[in-house]
């Protein structure tokens, strides 16, 4: 009983003072490590980055310096930093063969948040699907779609495939055809529909609306018409030109044809 108190003894002599300062390490290195990732952020923050990439990285730091303190705090108990080291790379290499597509997914991330092909509140189009980009996280990035729903696209698949940036400029064209009847005078359907266009409130005069004969077909002369407005203001011009177009049409007694139905009545 002697020898083994003595050799308790002997190793809280030897090893208490390094677990109390490896406690005194952790917990004053994930207050520093706080300070620091907040300080980070703010420093972001004032120089205008934006807030997607700011809790990018913002996660990416915090992580790193947890990992370097884990490392530290196993170095003052005792344990090889080489050896520590050598564990790590060997679990990470297990790991990343496990999890090829997550680790694609945070490249997919990082060249996101470097090139930075959409932001947060960009609408936009990939993968089949279109939204409002919410979120862009480590993993994935995630829309709303007009009606309410939530995507969640993985940045692996999202970065290696096309995107259409519908907000990255400040003015799009708003292109509808108009079919009217051969009988419709054509410099008439032209004045109608300019005039439509031009008197829309979100109509932007330069580039000036155009309204031209686009196509002879079938049963109707198609007219285009092309107007510049917000690529905020898209779908309400575009509803909005839609409307009033067929009510300035029927004003003018000029019709939009459509297919008449032929009733037959069989004797007997």
């Amino acid at each position: 009983m002697e020898q083994n108190f003595e050799k308790i003894k002997n190793l809280l002599l030897e090893y208490a003072p390094k677990v109390v300062a490896a406690l005194i390490l952790l917990i004053v290195g994930l207050w520093v490590i706080g300070i620091v990732s907040r300080t980070v952020s703010k420093l972001m923050e004032k120089r205008g980055i934006e807030a997607s990439l700011r809790g990018f990285l913002s996660s990416l730091v915090n992580w790193s310096l947890k990992i370097f303190l884990i490392v530290t705090v196993a170095g003052q108990l005792g344990v090889e930093t080489t050896s520590f080291a050598a564990i790590i790379a060997a679990a990470g290499l297990a790991i990343g063969m496990a999890l090829q597509g997550s680790l694609s997914n945070f490249a997919g991330g990082a060249l996101i948040m470097i090139f930075r092909p959409f932001k947060v509140g960009d609408y936009i189009e990939a993968q089949g699907e279109q939204g409002v980009v919410k979120e862009i996280q480590i993993f994935t990035t995630k829309l709303n779609t007009v009606d309410n729903k939530e995507v969640i696209i993985p940045n692996g698949s999202l970065s290696n495939g096309n995107i259409i940036n519908y907000s990255s400029e400040e003015k799009r064209r708003v292109d509808i055809t108009f079919g009217v009847s051969y009988d419709a005078d054509i410099k008439e359907t032209r004045k109608v529909l300019l005039s439509v266009i031009e008197n829309t409130s979100y109509t932007i005069n330069d580039p000036a609306p155009a309204v031209f004969v686009g196509e002879l077909a079938d049963s109707s002369v198609n007219f285009i018409t092309r107007t510049w407005v917000k690529s905020s203001d898209y779908w309400d011009a575009y509803f909005h030109i839609m409307e009033n177009v067929k009510i300035e049409l029927d004003k003018a007694g000029i019709e939009i044809p459509y297919p008449h139905s032929v009733e037959i009545q069989k004797e007997g």
